[in-house]
Parts: C-alpha cells; structure tokens; sequence
C-alpha cells in the first residue's frame, strides 16, 4: 500500500499562549482538580488504520486510588468506546494483525500482571495467561497467533500465590531475609533486585503454552516481530563479565523457538534500545545510545541496522537532539520519530537513504507518543501548555483531535497564560524558559514569584500542559520555570556543561531567569519563591546556601550531601562515572554538596520525600532537614510520604503536596495585613 504524504504542521506561538474559550462562568485551580483531569495515553492503531485504542487513567478521591481503563475512538471522530473497567489497572492495549483481538496487561485477576484478550466482537475480556511472574510487555505475531511477551522469572522467595487463597484472616508469615548479591542491587519502584530477570516468551494464543527464548542473568525488554515472524528484536545490556557495571545496552535478534543464541545487531559502546522492522524486515530502525562518556548528557539518534548482520547507519548523527520512538513509514523509505528542541517535542522524519530531518508536526507543541497505520496513517498523543495530552490524527494540513478527555472540565476553569522567555546568564548563555502568569494578571503589577526548577537534571521543561505552572499561579504567583545548563534539547555541549559542576553554570542559569522577570518588571524582588524535586530539590538545596534573595523554599526528593546517596539510591554506576569513587575523590564529593555551608541557610525550606525513594532516598533529605533545624535560624518543615517512592502516586498525596505547596510559599510570600 502506497504511504499518505504527511504534512509538516506549524503552529504560531499566538496559538500556543492563548488561552482556551471560556464559559461565562469559570473559576481559578484548585488543588482538590488533581481529581478532575484524566490521563490519555498510549495511542495504537488498528490494523485498518480506522480506529485507535488508547488509555484514560483517573484519580479516584474516594478509593484515593488510580484506574487505568482501554478506549477505543474512530480516525472519523465521534464519541469514544469505553473497552474496559474495574478498578485494576488495563494497560498496555495492542491490536492482533488480523484485527480480531485488542490484547493488554492487567492485574484485575490476581497480584501478577497478565494478559487478557477483547474479542473485537464484543463480549468480556478473558485472561490469557497465568505466569507465575508479572508480564510487563507484549507485542503480537503478524499471523496474530501468538504473543511475545517479556515476563520476570519468578522469585523463589516470592510466596505470594497470583490468585490468592483462603479467607484472608491467616496470619501474615514473617518475610525471609533478603540476600542480595547484584552490583545494582536496588531500583526506584522495584525496590531491592534480587537473582530475577526478565526474558523474552514467546505465548501460543490458541494452544496457551509458552516457551521461553532469551535466558541468563540479563533483562531483556522491548520485543518486536520480524515481518515474516521468524525473528523477534528485543533489547538487553549482555555485557560480561557483569551488565551491572555498564549501561551498555543493544538491540538483538532471535528465533521464536526454544533453544537459539541471540544474535547481537548492534554494537555500539552506549545504550541502544527502541528497535522496529522495516517492513521488508531487512532492517531495525532503533535509538542509538550517546557515548558513554557523556552519560545522560549526550544526545541520543536514529540509526539503521541491517538484520543479516553488518555495521550500523546512522540517520540524525548531526542533529545533536535527544530522539525517541523511531518508526519506518509504511513504504519503508522514511523513519518518523520525536525529537527534543528547546523546550518542544515534535515528530520528525529523516529519509533511509540519508537526508534532511524534515518536522512533520511541530510548533510550540509536545508530542509524547504516536503510531503509524498501513497506509501511511498517523496519530499522535500531543500537549501544549493550555491543553493536557490528547490524541489528534495528522490529516491535511493540520491535526485533527479525536479525543476530548478534558475539555468539558477546562471549559469551567481559568488558566494562566503562559509566554517564553530567555534570559542571558552572566556568561552570555543564552537561557530558554516559561513564565506562567496568574489568570487575568494585569501588566505592570509585580507579582510574587517562584523559581521552580526540574528534574534531570538532563530533561527539560516543555510546552506541554503542566498541571504544577497552573495550580500555584492560580494562586496568584508568576512561575518562573528556566532550562538551565544540564538540560535537554539543546545539544550535547549545553547539557554537559555541569559535568562533575553541579550548582555552579546551572545555579548561574537559574538566576539569571529570575532577573529577567524582575527586570521586566513582573516579578516582586522582595517577593521570590524557590523549588524543585528530584535534581530540582538538589539545586533548591545549592539555592538557598548560596543566596539569601529566596523568602521560600520547598525541596522535594532532594540531596544536599552526595556522599549520602552512594550505595543508598540506585545511581552507582552514573555516580562511579561522573564524579569518581567517593572514597578516591572525596574533595570533589564534598565540594559539590551544599550541606557543608548549611550554616548560610537563611531561607525558611519545606522539604518532602517518599518514604520508599530509591531515586534520592529519604535519608538525604531527612540529613538536610536535620542540619537546617539544628541550626536553627529558619523555619522548617519536613513532610515524609509513606509508602511512596520517587514519584508521589497515592492522589490524596498529590493533592496535599500541592496545597502545602501553596500554605507554605503562602506563609512567607504574602503581603501581611
């Protein structure tokens, strides 16, 4: 079939800042609408390319839990078809090839996640399989009659039985102790790793029986079918003599029988990973990892690896962006993929035979996801700063929405209106940024402002709707959100440029964006607010012992002592590479690490965490909180959040994070009467 010419879109940055229409009656954020907007994700199309199935996920205040239920909306529009409820998550839907089956995970039958099965048909869905281990990914044959899944191999100390027994009411047994023996011993949402992987299976559909194809102490992840289906690409770090001391993940290939070595089809020192068959199955478009050197720093890019064996081709080598996702057009002459730039994520296509990178949709926009029909289809989950992710189809000259998931609720509420800005650090670097205004703002009035830092550090703040920019301008600050030195999207040598220099070219960043709105006369000098989480709390930390000009300051998931977070958080090798064994650089441990000038805290700082962080544990935290309430010249407050980890999921915890948020910058921001 003959692919559809697609269309490169661009978007005015008057169509991105303008705020949504209005109903005559609408109101100002509130913390409590962490409740109100749903979570699209994860479109797929069906093998027609007429239909999507996709995901909605909801808050749910009474349960104070998430559900996570499959969609499925017509490329014509109209309303969407609720697939499936309960309240276990459904995640993960793929269509079969021949159109009969949508399969996707769920737990809603035991502990472990499964596959079920939708007959298209109608009717309820049914389980498919019953591991004795979670399956975490699956992709379908193209003769649809079977599945290759990726399934954890089951833990010997793991009692817990998937359907569960008795009534409830025997006593819990006392756990065994845990033995540890991996490099990489913990993991953020995992928690302590134990001599379990995860394999590649390949699942009969008709018969129900499996046999596992990958093997050994290596996880496997990302499987993908050939055309012809005699060959599956996945993805696995099979450096020897141990994976853990590398992340030098590559793309492999191996026969869907019992007993085939894989065979590696990429060899490059970094992390490899997102491969997809051209449609003659003589090549896998796949994400070439940076040079180890660089670490997370470097940028990433589309290659080509032919599947009989050979040296790889690199696609977008010259683009210095992060990529992600890369899928052939239909006709094979093309790969669409995203890329990073400056503070937008588009969907590009760079041709196979070498080429320009050409943006397919761009514009002041973040594309998080699409997927690409047999005829040259394509949909896209997209988000821009007044719209949280939707799904639109590429059609024309423009996008054309087929999801309206949150509209009904933005129609009730004011949004703040958000606008770029770029401020020039001491150096000359020229800084990218977001100032989210209070709704209805009136220019030349100062506002009372906070600096809100993000996480990585190499990510970057985007166009995309941020639920966080919005609540706390509702409540009547400027949000100042800068991508300092470190960030993502603007090439390699900008992100790099903290190596082993944290809190030094990025604290420099930071500020120079808080000036610039000073100077332009919005932000309130007397009035400055600062936070982050994660790399965002660890500079929040670097803010307040290097200036007094914050009246408050909220450090979420933070480190102020480095030396803390060896062998505690889940970053050995990245700590190793970047900064050195602590023991054998410690003056550089200790000069990069603000809880040594704790005494030049003059900013009153509420610092949160997850009880379960493995990313920046807890303990750094509470080490910082400690220092500042011992020294006792400010204010503070430390908030722990049980039985979460690095990301705070639990919605009655979200909610309170916001709103203490808000009573804290509140506290020491507002004018007093």
């Amino acid at each position: 079939m003959r692919a559809t010419r697609l269309p490169r879109l661009t978007f005015s940055a008057a169509f991105l800042f303008s705020p949504l229409p209005l109903a005559a009656e609408v109101r100002v954020l509130v913390p409590d609408d962490v409740f109100s907007l749903k979570d699209v994700a994860d479109p797929h199309l069906s093998p027609d390319g007429r239909q999507v199935a996709y995901t909605i996920t909801r808050l749910d205040a009474k349960e104070d839990d998430s559900d996570t239920d499959v969609y499925l909306v017509s490329m014509a529009g109209g309303e969407p078809l609720r697939l499936t409820s309960g309240k276990k998550d459904d995640t993960s839907p793929r269509f079969s090839p021949n159109g009969e089956w949508i399969a996707f995970l769920s737990e809603r039958e035991g502990k472990k996640k499964q596959v079920y099965l939708l007959n298209r048909r109608g009717g309820e869905a049914v389980k498919l399989t019953s591991f004795g281990a979670d399956v975490s990914d699956l992709d379908w044959s193209p003769d649809s009659k079977s599945l290759a899944l990726v399934v954890s191999d089951v833990d010997p100390d793991d009692e817990e039985e998937d359907e569960g027994k008795g009534s409830g009411k025997e006593k819990e047994k006392t756990p065994k102790p845990i033995v540890l023996r991996r490099l990489q011993f913990q993991r953020d949402g995992e928690g302590y790793l134990r001599d379990v992987r995860k394999h590649v299976h390949v699942f009969d559909v008709d018969k129900k029986t499996s046999i596992q194809v990958t093997s050994g102490p290596f996880d496997d992840s990302d499987p993908t079918w050939s055309p012809d289906g005699q060959a599956i690409a996945f993805v696995s770090n099979r450096t020897l003599p141990d994976p853990d001391r590398s992340q030098n993940a590559d793309v492999f290939v191996v026969a869907p029988r019992e007993g085939q070595a894989p065979r590696a089809v990429t060899t490059g020192p970094g992390a490899d990973g997102s491969p997809w068959w051209s449609p003659d199955g003589k090549w896998i478009t796949y994400v070439a990892g940076c040079d180890p050197k660089d670490l997370w720093y470097g940028a990433t890019h589309v290659a080509l690896a032919p599947f009989a064996g050979g040296a790889s081709r690199p696609l977008t080598a010259a683009l210095d962006r992060n990529v992600a996702s890369p899928r052939f057009t239909s006709d094979g002459r093309a790969v669409l993929f995203l890329v990073e730039d400056r503070g937008n994520r588009h969907l590009a296509r760079v041709p196979v035979a070498g080429g320009a990178v050409e943006r397919v949709v761009g514009g002041e926009r973040d594309v998080e996801a699409f997927d690409v029909g047999p005829a040259g289809e394509v949909v896209v989950l997209e988000s821009s700063v007044q719209q949280p992710p939707e799904i639109s189809a590429v059609a024309g000259s423009g996008l054309v929405r087929l999801t309206r998931a949150n509209d009904g609720f933005l129609k009730t509420v004011a949004l703040g209106r958000v606008e770029r800005l770029q401020a020039t650090s001491p150096d000359g670097t020229v800084v990218d940024g977001f100032l989210t205004l209070p709704p209805g703002h009136a220019p030349g009035r100062r506002l009372p402002a906070i600096l809100r830092i993000h996480g990585g550090p190499a990510d970057q703040f985007s166009t995309a709707f941020d639920l966080e920019w919005q609540v706390l301008a509702a409540g009547g600050y400027a949000v100042i959100a800068a991508n300092p030195r470190g960030s993502t999207g603007r090439g390699t040598a900008y992100s790099r440029a903290i190596w082993a220099d944290w809190g030094n070219k990025d604290f420099q960043d930071v500020m120079a964006a808080v000036d610039h709105v000073v100077a332009a006369g919005t932000a309130d000098p007397d009035r400055l607010g600062v936070g982050g989480w994660s790399y965002g709390g660890i500079l929040t930390d670097v803010v307040i012992t290097k200036t007094a000009r914050f009246k408050a300051a909220v450090a979420g998931a933070s480190m102020a002592n480095h030396l803390a977070g060896y062998g505690t958080d889940h970053y050995q090798y990245e700590w190793e590479l970047e900064l050195g064994l602590p023991w054998k650089a410690r003056d550089l441990w200790i000069r990069l690490s603000p809880f040594f000038d704790v005494e030049n805290v003059q900013t009153p700082t509420l610092f949160l965490c997850g009880a379960s962080d493995v990313n920046v544990p807890l303990l750094a935290t509470e080490q910082m909180y400690q220092a500042v309430r011992r020294v006792g010249r400010v204010a503070t407050e430390l908030v722990v959040y049980p039985d979460q980890w690095h990301s705070i999921e639990t919605p009655s915890y979200r909610k309170d994070r916001y709103e203490r948020y808000l009573a804290w910058y509140d506290r020491f921001l507002r004018l007093k009467d």
